[in-house]
């Protein structure tokens, strides 16, 4: 049976693009440092848009961005930040290109005291995902206690925008919590640690 022809989770909808977000990526756990820097950044930049904007611009976020290299975007001085208000490739919204940049030095600083942000984000699901069985869409709460707890403690370490509405986001993204729908056909296979498909690279 071909993916297109399987349930999914409603949110997934028709966007073929969407569709190979969930089918691919949504809920496959992440534990390369780029890779979460990549999916915090998009989680805060889709505050007050819709997720399949943000999907359209990935690549240009990824250019923009040096593909997410924090230590690279940690270096981005004030011209650099202003270069960006001018790129229609992201969303140019100064006070998320700010944070994307203040959120790459607060990464560098969780680096030093935890060894990566992997080992740092993994520890509020005691290192492995929370796997829920949720009926509905509507079962998917907000956020969460997990949330809560994990976006406090980056506010407190300087990261901007990671409220926990967005930081339940991320955490689902980056597979913290299996939130696929039980009827969905990835729920099984994310539960069983199955990569549907490599992520897209990052330049």
């Amino acid at each position: 049976m071909k993916a297109s022809s399987k349930r999914v989770c409603a949110w997934a909808g028709d966007d073929p693009l969407m569709r190979r977000y969930h089918d691919e990526e949504w809920g496959v756990p992440v534990h390369d440092d780029r890779g979460l820097f990549e999916v915090l950044t998009l989680e805060g930049a889709q505050a007050g848009l819709s997720w399949s904007i943000i999907l359209r611009k990935r690549e240009g976020y990824r250019e923009a961005f040096a593909g997410f290299d924090p230590a690279r975007v940690a270096r981005f001085d004030a011209r650099r930040r202003t270069s960006l208000m001018k790129n229609p490739g992201i969303v140019r919204n100064r006070l998320k290109i700010e944070s994307t940049v203040s959120n790459a030095r607060a990464l560098l600083e969780v680096r030093k005291e935890f060894g990566s942000f992997d080992s740092y984000v993994w520890r509020f699901v005691n290192g492995k995902p929370i796997q829920n069985r949720r009926r509905a869409l509507k079962e998917i709460p907000a956020h969460t206690p997990e949330s809560d707890a994990l976006s406090q403690d980056l506010r407190k370490r300087g990261f901007r925008f990671v409220g926990s509405t967005i930081i339940y986001a991320f955490m689902q993204a980056v597979g913290m919590v299996n939130d696929h729908e039980v009827s969905c056909y990835r729920h099984r296979e994310v539960a069983g640690g199955r990569r549907a498909a490599k992520r897209p690279p990052r330049s």
